[in-house]
């Protein structure tokens, strides 16, 4: 942890890579429940967009009755809601496969948790009339650049089902943690779609449009795809809603602690439902024992939860934290393995040495 009577010893990011910016979350570190602004994850495909606030406008267009671009001084009119919201990259803990797959290598700090505020989409869509026919919305990113698997320069750009456009907890947001939006975050304008994986969230908002066709963009048909096989893409099906799962905090990996009690804590979340219960195992799963969670009253959040661990034998001992949900979704032993490395949802472990 870091030393509270050093200012200079504080937790940074972790870089994976600077061009584009990718960096996690010290999660070990984080002992509160919002991520600031300067220790919140970077998940980016492209450099960071040019765009300025001065000349903003929000165009929403397509299968609806009224196209309307509106300014930002508009959006802030509307009635908007407040919500704290968990934040995961669907490769977080990909470098925990077996075996490996290719992809940004992030430990298990591609998470972040912020209060969000904004206009929900539904309110923007209704005050331009939705076409009956519409199937999904299509919200496109100003971030853009080439892919290695395409000549073309895309656009980041993803589409929801219309339902979960419509979804009262799907934001237009301004605000991160009561203040303007980081620009590395995708200000002035962030969609945040709770319970969905982060790539859902489309960043510096170009256009929305609603469409009546299944949208076929390369992040939405090729990236964020389940591929099961390792030497085909059959049975691919898209990756949506957040697994069950959980991360332990502290101890850390690889500690060398004594013998005594000390605190085993962490964060349990999930995409359907809530957090129900979080168990421990300090003998390889053959017995669990449940931890303490925190009153949650945030549905769109994480739970923190501790265990206190007695220990009187010295030795090495693995620690597991097993979270199941109240859709009754638990966490397996192994992961589901596919191409990519998306939705690691495995009972987290780490090892930990005992000595007198």
């Amino acid at each position: 942890m870091s030393n509270p009577q050093n200012p200079l010893n504080k937790p940074t990011l972790t870089t994976h890579q600077l061009h584009p910016e990718n960096k996690e979350t010290p999660i070990s570190f984080i002992d509160h429940d919002l991520i600031s602004s300067r220790l919140f994850y970077k998940r980016n495909h492209f450099s960071y967009p040019t765009l300025t606030y001065s000349n903003y406008w929000l165009p929403i267009n397509g299968m609806v009755t009224t196209p309307k671009v509106f300014s930002l001084e508009e959006i802030a009119k509307f009635p908007s809601i407040t919500t704290k919201v968990v934040m995961e990259c669907a490769g977080n803990k990909r470098s925990l496969f077996k075996p490996l797959t290719f992809g940004e290598q992030w430990g298990k700090g591609a998470i972040s948790q912020s209060v969000w505020t904004g206009v929900p989409l539904k309110t923007l869509l209704q005050a331009t009339g939705v076409h009956p026919d519409a199937k999904e919305v299509l919200v496109e990113g100003y971030d853009k650049g080439k892919r290695t698997d395409m000549t073309s320069e895309y656009p980041f750009a993803r589409s929801l089902p219309i339902d979960k456009a419509l979804h009262p907890d799907t934001l237009i947001a301004y605000e991160c943690n009561h203040e303007p939006i980081p620009f590395q975050h995708g200000f002035p304008l962030r969609l945040i779609v709770p319970n969905w994986y982060g790539m859902a969230s489309v960043k510096w908002i170009k256009q929305i449009s609603l469409i009546d066709s299944t949208f076929k963009g390369p992040y939405q048909s090729v990236d964020y795809m389940y591929y099961p096989h390792k030497q085909n893409e059959e049975d691919a099906f898209p990756v949506t809603t957040m697994n069950v799962n959980s991360t332990i905090q502290k101890p850390l990996d690889m500690d060398v602690l004594r013998t005594g009690t000390h605190l085993i804590k962490g964060i349990a979340w999930t995409g359907n439902g809530t957090i129900e219960k979080v168990e421990i195992s300090v003998d390889h799963g053959q017995s669990w024992m449940e931890a303490a969670p925190q009153l949650n009253t945030d549905k769109n959040g994480w739970v923190q939860w501790s265990f206190q661990w007695t220990v009187t034998q010295p030795g090495e001992f693995t620690i597991l934290s097993k979270a199941t949900d109240t859709a009754g979704r638990t966490q397996p032993s192994t992961p589901f393995w596919n191409q990519k490395g998306y939705g690691y949802h495995a009972i987290d472990q780490i090892s930990v040495k005992i000595e007198e």
